[in-house]
């Protein structure tokens, strides 16, 4: 009896956000870690230019970075040359189709905020993670605190100032984030992640600079009132009856935990599990799978909390494709529940096909 093929796994990852080199190393983390057994794994990388390598021209990027620890995917040559921007191709089409499901490891704008996904449903793709629309709720902090509020989550006071808005109507707005939120204050790009553009803001200088960074980055900013508490996290995984992992508590040194804490402070730490009572625990993990089926997440996702001093949890975020290394806290969590690095990418490659074959019972 012939042995069946191990099932083509594209393992979609770099991009042009500003989380490039993020997405490079998660990527890496689980070409190394998946069951070879039961997968192949083709590796498909896109430059910071938007172009689309071949497995192979990414094979070659990849032994050309090998041992960097956060670097940029260089360009093959032969696509370099060739076809210098050039994007999404048929060629790159045709890779896809060869595929049984796509893993994606974009993150950031254009793979973590449904543009990706969109592709991907056109041409009956079948891929890990959440859909169009949670990408899109999921990547947009302003929307996505819209939909916390009306499901009646605990979120941080907040204001969202566009571009146009900061353009004509700068004194105003000032205004209205001292008289609704005061000081300290954090600014951020509605679109982003890593906390790139993100502004710890003390006074009206901090603010106006905070803004224009934000800003840079994408053209609606959210300004939020600080919130003093521990930084709690909780791994989410499952489709109609999504598990919650238990929970992560991460502890940094730096004013807030920006860029260098997530990826280059040797100070930063993951506490797991999360030194909390039982009932806190409870809460903060039931609340994570109504934010999780709040914006119809599948799949994946990790809510991050705030925990006061004095027990009041807040929604701070949900990442619909969370940091994937082996030493990412999404992995780290449900190691913890028992579930390894291993049977974790298994198990959401299982998920993204249940999801692709109910959509096709029902069309």
């Amino acid at each position: 009896m012939a042995r069946e093929r191990p099932g083509l796994i594209g393992i979609l990852f770099g991009g042009r956000s500003a989380e490039h080199e993020v997405s490079v190393v998660s990527a890496q983390g689980v070409m190394d870690a998946i069951d070879q057994e039961r997968f192949q794994a083709v590796p498909i990388g896109v430059t910071k230019d938007g172009t689309w390598l071949t497995p192979r021209e990414t094979q070659t990027a990849l032994t050309a970075i090998k041992g960097e620890r956060m670097a940029s995917l260089p360009a093959g040559r032969q696509t370099a040359e060739k076809h210098p921007g050039r994007g999404f191709t048929g060629r790159s089409l045709t890779v896809l189709h060869k595929l049984d499901v796509l893993f994606p490891l974009v993150h950031g704008t254009y793979g973590e905020d449904g543009s990706l996904q969109g592709l991907l449903e056109m041409v009956g793709i079948p891929y890990v993670g959440a859909g169009v629309a949670a990408s899109a709720v999921g990547m947009d902090k302003a929307l996505q605190q819209m939909v916390f509020r009306q499901a009646g989550l605990p979120i941080p006071p907040s204001l969202v100032v566009t571009w146009p808005q900061w353009k004509n109507e700068m004194t105003a707005v000032v205004g209205q984030v001292e008289s609704d939120l005061g000081y300290p204050c954090f600014v951020k790009p509605a679109n982003g992640g890593s906390s790139i553009g993100t502004v710890k803001a003390r006074s009206r200088e901090d603010l106006t600079d905070g803004l224009a960074e934000a800003l840079h980055y994408d053209r609606k900013a959210v300004v939020e009132q600080a919130i003093e508490g521990r930084h709690i996290e909780c791994s989410v995984l499952g489709n109609d009856d999504p598990q919650a992992s238990p929970l992560g508590e991460i502890v940094f040194s730096r004013e807030f935990y920006d860029y260098v804490a997530k990826y280059e402070d040797p100070n930063t730490r993951l506490i797991i599990p999360a030194d909390l009572p039982p009932e806190v625990s409870d809460r903060l993990r039931t609340m994570a799978i109504v934010v999780f089926k709040a914006i119809d997440c599948a799949g994946m996702g990790r809510v991050d909390f705030f925990l006061t001093q004095n027990g009041q949890p807040y929604v701070n975020e949900i990442n619909t494709i969370p940091g994937f290394t082996p030493m990412s806290m999404y992995p780290k969590l449900w190691e913890a529940a028992g579930l390894s690095y291993s049977d974790l990418i298994t198990r959401l490659i299982e998920l993204a096909l249940e999801r692709h074959q109910e959509k096709q019972t029902r069309e």
